[in-house]
């Protein structure tokens, strides 16, 4: 398989951590998302889109009591102007990685170190929700389907952190990566995208992926560092309220 572009990795992205609902009218896709997150709240478009159908988009987002987000996606330059014209202000630049499975699988991950589970354990939800990462998004891992897996990390006898991977395509993406404070900065991440890669091709997966904001230095430099490529980027418009 080619190395997935950006436009693969939207379809990755909405495969691997689904909205509750979709609903498209025209060139929009609505998300319903549940608490869920941006990328599962955010409203899209597949083409040009009028000052009036932006109008609807509005008032349907206001209905599903979401905020006025849109994913600004790659050469929708227009509707980018669009937005900002109409007061939405620039939220959480993304960067997208994408590299083959091969990549992370050349150190062999020391035993016990990650170890893929599903359904979550007590422990992982514990220190997602330490990170910020409440029941709406543990909602959006059980949505997701095709195989997918929790990853338990450890380091020096404790408990270290944890993350969601799952497949679409024969891609994977991990999501939700969160490493406690006191286990930061001893390579406990590496060892993560190294054990999601080998599991992700057990199960016939030939990249891995994953997308995070530009303004998280530590995470593009672990990315950069594996040898993951940066294959695009995309930010959200979000409405600021005068």
């Amino acid at each position: 398989m080619a190395r997935p572009d950006i436009t693969d990795i939207y379809d990755v992205v909405d495969g691997t951590w689904p909205a509750a609902r979709y609903d498209t009218h025209g060139p929009l896709t609505f998300r319903e998302g549940q608490g869920g997150g941006q990328r599962v709240s955010a409203t899209t478009a597949s083409g040009p889109v009028s000052e009036a159908q932006l109008d609807e988009a509005e008032a349907k987002m206001r209905a599903m009591n979401q905020p006025a987000l849109f994913m600004i996606r790659d050469g929708q330059d227009d509707l980018d102007a669009q937005l900002d014209a109409r007061g939405y202000a620039i939220h959480d630049p993304v960067n997208a990685y994408v590299c083959p499975v091969e990549t992370l699988m050349g150190e062999p991950v020391p035993p016990v170190t990650v170890i893929p589970v599903w359904e979550p354990l007590a422990l992982m939800i514990d220190i997602w929700a330490e990170g910020g990462i409440g029941e709406g998004r543990i909602a959006v891992m059980h949505r997701a389907k095709g195989p997918k897996t929790g990853l338990i990390a450890r380091w020096r006898d404790h408990p270290g952190g944890c993350a969601f991977v799952a497949i679409h395509n024969g891609v994977a993406m991990l999501h939700a990566v969160e490493i406690l404070a006191d286990q930061r900065n001893q390579g406990l991440g590496k060892w993560v995208m190294r054990r999601a890669a080998f599991w992700a091709a057990k199960q016939g997966a030939t990249h891995v992926s994953v997308v995070c904001t530009q303004a998280n230095a530590a995470a593009n430099a672990l990315y950069s560092s594996l040898g993951m490529t940066l294959v695009g980027r995309y930010h959200y418009r979000k409405f600021v309220e005068e």
